[in-house]
């Protein structure tokens, strides 16, 4: 069996990462999502640099990957982002969604739960992505998530579970952009407006999958 097999068998549709406005130029502008270690190399990033997470200081040797959920978000850190560390955003947030091709790519590791969590186990290939669908799943000692009989078939047992991404993930499997309001959708269409030569992407209105 095959990751490819994996995919299809648990109909996996998107692997998602949630972003400002601001993140979207520049992940537009350099046709790509960079990881946490390489935006302050970028020198436009620089102007409009905004970090999802406050601190990364207990998974500091994993800064050269991208973070990324399969099927739904991290809605627990995202409500922490939006609500705690950036109430108060010059803009608004958005979801990429990613061809799920993206996770065959050499170099892939895949996390049970939050990647910084006590109890996270990452792995690789076809064991790797099926760990994340266990029966049972430890964040941290005494903290355990547990797949009910009505988890959809796609959605990793644990909320926070987790795909690292390494270096550099290309625009070229962005299919879609979800948005929380039309007014939101409208600016999304005229950020992508401003760049040539990006790949053809739908703009949603889907605010379920932000609460």
């Amino acid at each position: 069996m095959t990751i490819t097999d994996t995919i299809k068998r648990r109909a996996i549709k998107e692997v998602l990462h949630f972003t400002t406005n601001k993140g979207l130029t520049g992940i537009l502008t350099k046709k790509a999502v960079l990881p946490r270690k390489r935006l302050p190399k970028e020198n436009y990033l620089e102007h409009i640099l905004f970090y999802n997470c406050a601190s990364r200081i207990r998974d500091t040797e994993w800064l050269d990957y991208i973070n990324l959920s399969i099927t739904s978000i991290n809605l627990h850190l995202f409500g922490i982002s939006s609500s705690k560390w950036h109430p108060d955003i010059d803009g608004w947030w958005c979801i990429l969604s990613f061809s799920p091709e993206i996770l065959t790519h050499q170099g892939v590791y895949f996390c049970t739960t939050n990647n910084a969590y006590t109890c996270v186990v990452r792995g690789t290939g076809v064991k790797g992505l099926e760990n994340l669908f266990a029966d049972r799943v430890e964040r941290e000692p005494g903290w355990v998530a547990i797949r009910r009989e009505d988890t959809p078939i796609n959605q990793p047992t644990c909320n926070q579970a987790e795909v690292l991404y390494p270096s550099r993930l290309s625009i070229n499997y962005l299919k879609h952009i979800y948005v929380q309001d039309k007014e939101h959708a409208w600016a999304a269409e005229s950020i992508c407006g401003m760049f040539n030569e990006i790949p053809v992407m739908d703009i949603d209105v889907k605010p379920e999958m932000f609460a």
